[in-house]
């Protein structure tokens, strides 16, 4: 689709794209581990002038090969001998190294060493490395973190709650069970997953173990409100929830097991576990995101089963995690009537272990059939609106004209000089993000700092210089939404912006993506003296790049000058076929 902005003229939605481009606030932010978790110092590492370059897969394994580290190939991490690990913790009885207890990130280079549970970016691994020894001995480690400021606070709330079925009255726990959907969860299963209940806030709790589970980290707390007939839930996590990577269940986890479950609620997990005998872990971000920190913790399973929900986001969420994960171990449970949320399958009477056999594969080689699509079409058809997109609250004209935001299509939008394109554009993406749609914002033309004052106050919605007063309040509130900008300013690489795209997608779950604007990457490109052929070039990589991954991309053009009396035609934008034909 493209999108025209006329000066002193209604807002107006042109060619509307169809077919091939359809496609708590927590409590304080970081908390002490249990056992001490022992973190690079960054002071190691010199500062860069310019941004560190991706690194690949081939080029971590060569690097691996050319300092000694023997590594094997995983799903989504290359497993190497920790540098991090004393030797008497690699090695077994019989004096036989028996693990790689490195995990490395194919994509990002981030490690993870689960013996010493040290970890970095590549850049702090190859300073390690080179830096003659072990890291620790060289005082690149710290060998205990610090204690944060809501450690206290996580104690204080844990030891409050206790176990539900140690209320001391029992129409209490009645109430409890039915608001939580937990009368045919056992206490037996409570139990083993150490889930408890704080009375003063009428919450469950679910704590965040170490990993070996033998010291407490964080807390969700799950509040039941009464709203109208039915029961809304609200989520509060310690730390916040961008610091908060509890795959809740992992405790429980055993080196021998080789399929998991993967839910997006710790209520699901209850149910799948009691009723399946499988082992379950919960996502700590639900359908929002698969933090890349999570992944080592998954490489031990053969197969992974996606069941988060039953609604198509949930679906769309699952296939793209299937993707960080390695799809060819992924398995998805489709959303339909006959396939409810785990907990409600229990309480239901549904036999969940054959739901779980009805998982479809998240990969396949070629689709050769309408057979292969069939449930998917099922699926939207079953869930119009859902398939429709997200839909704004703030502007219900373009919920009447486009149905819905969706993923996999390119919007170009313009208007002339001065018109308000990109304060617009800002609350446009804002209202998508404050819905739970991951944005990455790419403002080439204004800073950062500028674009966030212009943002902070469309969400207060309210002029903030006069009310400094409630800064915090609104500061607080706007951190917590899933929003990310990029730092490039002026005129900058396709290719780099690209690649800066792709990362943000596999690290943040992006959804959204706002380029504004296409003109400080056209003079960077030296493909064509010709403007329009450049253009063209530069408009398909994003409109590729957008259907490859699934993702909504914004796309920001000034139009060529035209007189005042004369309104903005296609042709306004340089003429370009491939642009103005969207």
């Amino acid at each position: 689709m493209w999108v025209l902005l006329r000066g002193g003229y209604p807002l107006r939605i042109l060619l509307p794209l169809r077919g091939e481009w359809m496609g708590r606030r927590g409590l304080p932010r970081n908390l002490a581990p249990g056992p001490p978790r022992r973190r690079y110092r960054k002071e190691t590492l010199q500062a860069l002038d310019m941004p560190v370059l991706p690194v690949t897969a081939t080029e971590i394994r060569q690097y691996l090969r050319g300092h000694g580290i023997p590594f094997q190939d995983g799903h989504s991490c290359l497993r190497a001998l920790s540098p991090f690990a004393e030797s008497s913790q690699l090695k077994g009885q019989t004096g036989v190294t028996t693990s790689f207890s490195l995990f490395i990130d194919k994509t990002t280079g981030r490690f993870l060493c689960m013996t010493s549970l040290a970890d970095g970016s590549w850049e702090d691994f190859q300073a390690s490395v080179e830096g003659q020894g072990d890291g620790a001995r060289e005082g690149l480690l710290l060998s205990k973190a610090p204690e944060f400021e809501d450690s206290e606070e996580v104690r204080r709330i844990w030891n409050r709650a206790i176990p539900l079925w140690e209320l001391p009255d029992q129409e209490e726990v009645q109430l409890a069970d039915t608001m939580f959907g937990l009368t045919k969860v056992t206490d037996d299963t409570l139990k083993r997953f150490s889930v408890r209940y704080l009375r003063p806030a009428r919450s469950l709790v679910f704590p965040w173990f170490s990993p070996g589970g033998s010291g407490l980290r964080g807390l969700k707390l799950l509040e039941a409100k009464c709203q109208g007939n039915g029961v809304s839930y609200e989520e509060t996590t310690i730390p916040r929830p961008s610091a908060y990577h509890n795959l809740f269940g992992l405790p429980l986890i055993s080196r021998r097991d080789a399929e998991v479950v993967l839910t997006s609620r710790e209520l699901d997990s209850l149910a799948l576990n009691q009723s399946t005998g499988l082992p379950t872990l919960t996502l700590p971000r639900g359908t929002t995101c698969l933090p890349p920190a999570l992944l080592p913790y998954l490489e031990q399973f053969r197969r992974i089963v996606f069941w988060l929900g039953d609604d198509l986001r949930s679906w769309e969420a699952a296939k793209l995690f299937a993707r960080k994960l390695n799809p060819k171990r992924c398995f998805l449970v489709r959303p339909g009537d006959q396939h409810p949320r785990p907990l409600e399958a229990l309480n239901g009477g549904f036999n969940l272990s054959r739901i779980l056999r009805t998982a479809l594969p998240a990969w396949h080689k070629s689709i050769v059939s309408f057979r292969q699509l069939r449930e998917e079409v099922l699926g939207e058809l079953s869930n119009v609106e859902q398939a429709a997109g997200v839909r704004w609250s703030r502007f219900p004209d373009l919920n009447r004209i486009l149905k819905g935001h969706r993923k996999g299509e390119l919007t170009v939008f313009t208007g002339p000089t001065g018109s308000g394109k990109t304060t617009f554009i800002s609350e446009y993406a804002l209202d998508l993000c404050s819905q739970g749609v991951n944005t990455l914002w790419g403002s080439f033309e204004i800073s950062n700092v500028r674009l966030a004052r212009v943002m902070l106050t469309q969400f207060a919605e309210g002029r903030l210089e006069d009310q400094l007063d409630k800064y915090d309040h609104w500061a607080d509130r706007f951190e917590d939404l899933p929003l990310y900008f990029m730092t490039f300013h002026g005129q900058q690489s396709i290719r780099t912006v690209i690649d800066t795209m792709q990362h943000a997608i596999y690290v943040y779950d992006i959804c959204h993506v706002v380029i504004d604007n296409l003109q400080f990457m056209m003079g960077h490109e030296q493909l064509s003296t010709d403007r329009i052929a450049a253009q063209d070039y530069i408009i398909g990589v994003f409109r590729k790049f957008a259907t490859d991954n699934n993702c909504h991309v914004t796309l920001v053009i000034h139009p060529r000058k035209e007189d005042d009396d004369k309104e903005l035609q296609t042709a306004s934008i340089f003429g370009s076929a491939k642009v103005s034909g969207l």
